[in-house]
Formats: C-alpha cells, structure tokens, sequence
C-alpha cells in the first residue's frame, strides 16, 4: 500500500532480507532509505522528520529505539514493520509480479543514502536508477576485475554506499557469491568470518584493518584472499606495509562518497602507490583547483573536484549546501589533494586543515607520522589554542595494547614527528584516549575533538 516515490525506512541488519526489501520497493518505485542500525533514538527521529518516511522496516534489535523515535512525530509515519525473513518470503511468494514492477527511468530518483556526519547533521543524498550499475561497471568490473567465481566479504555495512556496492552491487553485476554478516563487525568476528568463508575480495575501513593488525585476528596462512579494499577514510601507508607483511595481499585504497556513490579514485592491482588514493577509476574525471577554481600545478595542495556518472542528484531539502556540493556536472567533494608522481595523497578534508604559523598542515601528514610509532594504534588530530590563542596540532592517541600512557610517552611520540617532518607541524599537545568518536561507518569525527 506505499505509493510509488513515497519514502520508506530500512534499519536493517546485513540480511538477505535487507537485499529484498531495497531491491523490492526500488521495482515498484518506492525510495528505500537505508540507515544504520546503530544509531540513536534521536538520530532515527532526526532522520524519520527529515525524510517522511511512510513505513519503517527494522531488524529486531533496532525496533524500540524507532518506536521511541516515532512518538511525537507528525502522522505521515504511519506503517512500521519488524523484519521476519519468513514472512517477507511468504509476503512475496503471494505478489504479482506485474502489479509491483514500476514504469520508472534511469534518471529519476531510486533511493536515498544519508551522508554520514562528519562534521555534524547528517543529509540525504538522491541517487538515480542507474547509478548501482554505473558503479558495478566503472569499479567493479573496471577496478576489480570481479567475476562469477569471487566470493565477497565487505565489513563494511550494507546502509553505507561503500558497503552497498560491495556487498550487493558488485557481486550481483557478475553472479558472485556474497557473505552477510548481521554482526557488529568487531576484529575476532570478521576473522571468523574469514576463516570460515575463505572469501576472495575482502572490503573494510582504516579502522578495521588497524584493529586487525593490532592483535591476532589476521588471515595469515591458508587464505583465499586475491585482494583487499579499502575506503572510508585514507589509508596509512604504515598499515599497508603492515597488512602486507602479514597476509601477503594488497590493499587497494581509494577514495568515495556517498554524493558519488562508491570509490572514484583508486589504487590497481599489482599497482599498489603506499599513502596515496591511486588514479581516477575509468569512467571519472578529477581536477584539483585553488580557491578562485584553477586548476594547481602538481605538488600544491587544492580543492577536489570530480565528475562521472554516478553523482547524486543533489540532497534533499538542502538547497544551499546542495548548490555549494553539486556545480553542473561536477561535485565539490570538500577534500584537500595533491598530486604526486602521477598519484593523488589525501591532504584532509577542507575544514580540518590547521594554519599554523601562517602555514597550512594537514591533520593526516601528522597522523600519519604518528601511526609509524610502535606505540600508536589509532590517531586524530585537530586544532587547538595555545596561551597565545594560536591554532596548533593536538594529537588524540589510542595506545596499542601493551603500551601505558605516560608523560614520557607523549613527549616521545612529539619528538617522533619532530624528526619524521617539519618542526612547526609536530602536534604541541598529545591526550591519550581510550576510543576515538566515530560515525556508524567507522570515519573519525574531528570536530567532536576541538575545543
């Protein structure tokens, strides 16, 4: 009973009831709204206001927290459902076919994805019909190679448009087989997962893979593993060595986002640059401009800007962001680059750059150099005052298991950027922290660290 064009809400975990519901409502022209299932009651009430949804479907564990989140919203919530893969099966079993399959175009909006919040509110960004196959031809086919034997593991999420691609875009475009897993996606719960499904591509964040690397859950021997991905946030050349000394693969990382749906600038197989995000992926253009849009000669740092085929149509009821984000056929993506030897090196996101001295830095420069200390197991870096009100680096360090922190150890890891790059961008200040904050897609929230 849901129109056509009427949104409805998934809270779903990685199921294969996930896949049916998506792929049902975008055939009969319904916009599916894919969200984590670990948000809080108010970020689902936030969103359920925000996108109107007519209809909730959630996972079991998801359900009270959308009921709590319905209360006092205005009536056009009107239909929730708890997912129950039996009945959704019998539900189908009893549809004419004929009666759901929507007269809809390859333009015109399919389903919405919500950006995930880095620098606050989340937004919803409108993909097209075509978009999916867009991606599973430009990267998946054109990056990957992927084909019908592959068998495909992404711990990265389905409601993530990394994860989307992997885990349902990719594998279908060629009839691989793809693993669910309806877990968090903690480090001894992806080894199990590889261990037992001997998967062959393998897609996760920085995070994971430092989680992974930190302790003994790695796919050391006996694995199946042809290849490794990457994305989310940029990946420290320091974990790739890592990675690659103990299982014997590469990483391939690249850069996406949810306005371009999956990875437009990627490393290739046998191909690997340590510490940069590759080449475009065939099918994207990118151009890196300063701030009046010419385009910077290689080496300097600028805007980065990409078209292709994928790119949103804009988001949702945002109409001043969406025209400073979407300018004709090319998007703004909001990320400092810079090109060298042929490659593009991730320099931050723009509102995370620090000018000190007069002098910009990139927060990932630092981290990175941190992340080359034994001690160092995840890093952030951020802006903060010093007495004379002046921006400086300050580095918010989580320790690997067998470290303590010390005043000691928090001079020594300063010295250790002292010596890895200029003076003047070593962090003044080091906090030790058990977590760093983090969105459901497992990127960093800087600004939740500035004072």
């Amino acid at each position: 009973g849901i129109a056509p064009e009427a949104r409805i809400l998934l809270a779903l975990e990685d199921t294969a009831a996930w896949i049916m519901c998506f792929l049902g409502a975008i055939r009969a022209g319904v916009i599916p709204v894919p969200v984590s299932t670990s948000l809080t009651a108010d970020d689902y009430a936030f969103i359920l206001a925000d996108s109107r949804a007519r209809m909730v479907v959630a996972s079991a564990p998801q359900a009270e927290r959308l009921r709590a989140s319905v209360e006092g919203l205005p009536a056009f919530v009107d239909r929730g459902a708890v997912e129950g893969f039996d009945a959704l099966g019998r539900a189908l079993a009893e549809v004419d076919d004929a009666a759901v399959t929507a007269d809809t175009r390859r333009d015109e909006p399919a389903f919405w994805l919500y950006t995930s919040g880095t620098t606050g509110r989340p937004k919803a960004a409108i993909h097209a019909h075509s978009d999916l196959l867009e991606t599973a031809h430009c990267y998946g086919q054109g990056v990957l190679g992927i084909e019908a034997n592959d068998v495909v593991f992404s711990a990265a999420k389905l409601f993530f448009a990394y994860g989307l691609g992997n885990a349902l875009t990719f594998p279908f475009s060629v009839g691989a087989t793809v693993v669910l897993h309806d877990g968090a996606p903690t480090s001894e719960a992806v080894k199990r997962v590889l261990d037992r499904e001997r998967p062959t591509l393998f897609f996760g964040v920085p995070t994971l893979y430092a989680m992974l690397l930190s302790g003994s859950a790695l796919p050391e021997s006996g694995h199946r593993l042809r290849a490794a991905v990457s994305a989310g946030e940029a990946l420290p050349a320091a974990l790739l060595e890592r990675w690659r000394e103990r299982v014997g693969v590469d990483i391939l990382d690249g850069i996406g986002s949810t306005e371009m749906l999956h990875i437009y600038i990627s490393n290739r197989l046998g191909a690997v640059r340590a510490g940069t995000s590759g080449t475009p992926v065939p099918g994207y253009t990118v151009e890196i401009r300063d701030d009046a849009g010419a385009i910077v000669p290689d080496g300097e740092m600028g805007d980065l800007y990409v078209k292709g085929p994928t790119m949103a149509l804009g988001y949702w009821n945002r109409r001043a962001v969406s025209q400073a984000t979407f300018r004709g056929e090319w998007l703004r993506t909001g990320d400092k680059y810079r090109i060298e030897n042929g490659c593009y090196v991730y320099c931050g996101r723009s509102d995370d750059l620090l000018k000190v001295g007069g002098i910009y830095v990139s927060p990932m420069e630092v981290e990175n150099a941190l992340l080359g200390h034994d001690a160092v197991a995840e890093v952030a870096v951020v802006g903060a005052r010093d007495a004379d009100e002046l921006i400086k680096p300050k580095a918010f360090v989580v320790l690997k298991p067998d470290f303590v922190a010390s005043s000691a150890l928090a001079d020594a890891l300063i010295e250790h950027v002292r010596a890895t790059l200029a003076p003047y961008k070593r962090p003044r200040w080091v906090e030790f922290t058990a977590v760093l904050p983090k969105t459901p897609t497992g990127k960093i929230q800087r600004f939740r660290l500035r004072g």
